[in-house]
């Protein structure tokens, strides 16, 4: 039996950046507000203060955010935190899920390492103890279903 070749080789690129991008527009074309669930590490520009453990809950929607853009390696945009602006950066890798705040429904996905984890520009804002509130859960837990 041959071997199956690696699905995020160079040769077979990652879904992933598609299927958030996908969601995403599900999400506003339905009137849903799209949240990215990220696991935190230290190539991801968050406020640390509203990170809780090791990771933090994102709107993405067009009305919280300031020049949104969703590339194949990198989620980014501005936004307010506590009154503050910030720049924000995901590396794509570690978006664990992306979904409707109202209903739960979504996509959950595995969080990789990236290939190249070197990014000069990346770095953490403002390290606190601090804890984000938790976010409402009007339909119960969220469905999301890894993707491999």
């Amino acid at each position: 039996m041959a071997e199956q070749p690696d699905q995020n080789s160079p040769s077979h690129p990652t879904t992933k950046p598609y299927l958030i991008r996908a969601i995403y527009e599900w999400c506003t074309d339905n009137g849903y507000t799209p949240y990215v669930a990220v696991v935190v590490d230290a190539n991801t520009r968050v406020p640390m203060e509203f990170v809780k453990d090791g990771q933090i809950v994102l709107n993405v929607s067009f009305e919280a955010t300031s020049g949104l853009k969703m590339g194949n390696d990198f989620i980014e945009f501005a936004a307010r935190f506590g009154g503050q602006a910030r720049e924000i950066m995901v590396p794509i890798a570690r978006v664990a899920a992306v979904y409707a705040r109202e209903n739960g429904h979504g996509m959950g996905f595995e969080v990789t390492e990236p290939v190249s984890t070197h990014q000069p520009d990346a770095k953490v804002d403002n390290p606190t103890t601090a804890t984000a509130p938790e976010r409402p859960a009007p339909g119960g837990k969220p469905k999301l279903t890894v993707v491999k």
